[in-house]
């Protein structure tokens, strides 16, 4: 692959503070940092243009409980292998339980990384069926805390996601009516969450620890998410990398090393204590698409590890049975405007969430290779 031969600026991911509407009613929030007008126009301003984002949520997390979660995610995986397979995903529905080493998939090579997948429980389970088999927990004789610690984790992220959803929706100009249609699909989110253990990423491997796709998560580890930017999203017609979108919190951003490539640019995201990443999402980033009708885009990400490290990406997805079609506010903003659209109206089509999420999980089923193939 050419490198570009176009000087680049060095560039960062914006940071957004979520604190105006983590606690609506506490005068401190109130005008924190312009509220919660200011905080939803910058979660749009980096969801058109960056795709990913820092989410300072330092005031609804503590540092500790991410760094309990990342302790208890390396003892399972120092398990050994005989131990672990008790709770293979073999056992369930093909989708929910822990991926040995290499057992995921990505674009044909296999990654380099561990796995322990959960999905939100859903009612008279059948693990001959993909998705619809019951979570598999390691017994606390085995780990101790584990179950009791992810659930919780569980709740806050849910929780997290419905509050940023609500945000994103006043970013879009949405009405309180259009906010409430859009929440009844998402408020019993059929969320993701896997537990990821990254060995060091020999220097001849030809793969990845983790291949592009996209995630919210939580990591301690410096130099190992890297996010994928094209030329557009990074030159002016000048060549110039234009000014990044303003953070809404006076933390420094980590330093962004950028790799060219002729398509574009992956710069790395490194962790900010308080902060996680996030995206709109995989799966779930294209109900975005469709929900924005082009607008919003999710973007490529990987993971290329030169030590053991562990983190824990959570999906908020839409409601299993939520229907998905273009918002009106999207809509609007998009008027006298040519965007890119799956039917001849210039409109995506509408789809069905869990038949959606089914058809992509039954294809990876039916290939024997991993789920993110």
């Amino acid at each position: 692959m050419a490198v570009s031969s176009v000087p680049l600026k060095l560039r960062t991911l914006p940071i957004i503070d979520i604190s105006p509407f983590l606690h609506p009613e506490d005068e401190h929030f109130k005008g924190h940092n312009g509220g919660r007008a200011a905080t939803a126009a910058s979660l749009h301003s980096a969801c058109l243009t960056y795709g990913f984002f820092y989410l300072d949520i330092s005031s609804y997390a503590e540092q500790k409980e991410m760094e309990e979660l990342s302790e208890l995610g390396r003892k399972f995986f120092s398990l050994d292998d005989d131990v672990k397979a008790r709770w293979s995903l073999e056992n369930q529905d093909g989708a929910r339980g822990y991926q040995r080493l290499k057992q995921n998939v990505t674009n044909g090579k296999a990654d380099n990384h561990e796995g322990f997948d959960f999905y939100a429980p859903i009612e008279n389970p059948d693990k001959s069926k993909p998705l619809w088999g019951e979570n598999q927990w390691p017994d606390d004789g085995v780990v101790p805390g584990f179950r009791t610690k992810f659930e919780k984790w569980i709740d806050k992220m849910k929780n997290l996601g419905l509050i940023v959803m609500e945000a994103m929706s006043l970013g879009l100009g949405m009405s309180e009516d259009q906010w409430k249609d859009l929440r009844s699909k998402v408020d019993d989110s059929f969320w993701v969450m896997r537990i990821i253990g990254y060995p060091p990423l020999p220097n001849d491997y030809d793969g990845f620890s983790c291949g592009a796709h996209n995630f919210l998560y939580a990591d301690p580890t410096p130099n190992a998410l890297q996010v994928f930017l094209t030329k557009e999203d990074v030159l002016d017609d000048k060549g110039v990398a234009p000014i990044p979108v303003t953070s809404t919190t006076g933390l420094a951003p980590s330093t962004a090393k950028i790799k060219a490539v002729e398509q574009g640019v992956w710069i790395n995201a490194d962790p900010i204590p308080g902060c996680i990443v996030c995206n709109i999402g995989e799966s779930g980033s294209f109900m975005w698409e469709i929900w924005t009708n082009g607008l919003y885009k999710s973007t490529l990400h990987r993971v290329i590890h030169r030590g053991s490290n562990y983190r824990i990406p959570f999906f908020f997805e839409p409601n299993f049975n939520a229907h998905i079609t273009p918002l009106p506010a999207a809509l609007r903003l998009q008027e006298g405007t040519v965007q890119p659209a799956y039917n001849a109206n210039g409109v995506y089509e509408p789809v069905v969430y869990g038949e959606f999420l089914t058809k992509k999980v039954a294809n990876n089923f039916d290939t024997g290779k991993g789920r993110y193939d």
